[in-house]
């Protein structure tokens, strides 16, 4: 029987390098939260609720898929950087902007959760490609939920480019780390490369084919 690692084991590898990619991906999912909350005029405490279960929603399912402790039950400032997020969205207050920069911090996020991701599940001794798996649910679960409680269409339904990020930037980390990079140089590498990919969904309009239609038989 494999022994499970205990949480120290399995932070180790990752807290001094990634910690801070981490927090950046929880307060920006959670501003998108907040952010999509304020689209539908909720009132604070429904930000807040948006907010935590849009930032911590992906990790927690990566956390009990992966049989890790969840992250933000062991550590409360993520629930704090959380709740941060969705009041400082709540102070700035109606701002024409704000709405456009949901998606570019949903961008960031996709980039920085699914390497983040992809890192923890590879600190737990998961396969390389489940770990691309679970950076990439990490990065987009607390969106596609955020997205149903605020009805709004599921990232998944979109034709635009946006889970694909996730798993480039989970896909490119773990390969720069099979190839014998370091878990900050990977990051280097990968988080770049899936928010560029994001970005250009977003300001060219990138999308993935969709399934061709059946031709007619006459």
């Amino acid at each position: 029987m494999i022994p499970t690692p205990s949480l120290d084991e399995i932070s180790q590898p990752i807290l001094p390098t990634l910690f801070l990619l981490d927090y950046v991906g929880v307060l920006v999912f959670a501003a998108t939260g907040a952010l999509a909350s304020a689209r539908e005029k909720h009132d604070l405490v429904t930000m807040g609720f948006f907010a935590a279960i849009t930032g911590v929603g992906g990790g927690t399912l990566r956390d009990l898929l992966i049989g890790a402790p969840v992250f933000w039950v062991q550590d409360w400032k993520y629930m704090a950087v959380c709740l941060t997020g969705a009041l400082a969205v709540w102070i700035l207050g109606r701002r024409d902007w704000r709405f456009r920069a949901l998606l570019w911090l949903d961008a960031i996020g996709l980039a920085a959760y699914g390497v983040m991701g992809a890192a923890k599940a590879e600190a737990f001794g998961v396969a390389p490609l489940i770990c691309i798996i679970m950076g990439t649910l990490t990065a987009c679960f607390g969106g596609i939920v955020r997205d149903l409680l605020a009805g709004q269409p599921s990232i998944l339904l979109r034709r635009e480019i946006t889970v694909t990020a996730a798993i480039l930037a989970a896909a490119a980390y773990v390969a720069m780390k099979m190839l014998g990079l370091s878990n900050v140089a990977a990051a280097l590498v990968a988080m770049p490369l899936g928010f560029g990919l994001r970005a250009g969904a977003l300001a060219k309009g990138w999308s993935l084919p969709g399934f061709p239609d059946t031709p007619s038989r006459g």
